[in-house]
């Protein structure tokens, strides 16, 4: 979804925040990411264990847009690769 300026040819981030990412949906999921990462980082940290590394991000493995939700069953660590590759599935 980057928008690339066709004069310059470089990406646009302040555009494409406007248009896409500063949306209230697109902000609402965000926030649920984010508070999974935090949910996983927090557990692992009583588990005596690093917090994720940058490579890898938290799956809903049944998507929230589909119903799911945060909790513990239904999150997971996968490669970032991973988790773009699935999307919504």
């Amino acid at each position: 979804m980057p928008y690339t300026d066709p004069k310059t040819g470089r990406r646009n981030y302040r555009r494409e925040y406007r248009q896409y990412h500063g949306k209230p949906e697109q902000k609402k999921n965000r926030a649920a990411r984010n508070g999974a990462r935090r949910r996983i980082n927090s557990a692992r940290k009583r588990r005596g264990l690093r917090a994720l590394p940058r490579s890898k991000e938290v799956d809903h493995k049944r998507a929230l847009s589909k119903g799911g939700g945060n909790g513990r069953g239904n999150t997971r660590v996968v490669s970032r690769s991973t988790n773009r590759r699935k999307y919504n599935k």
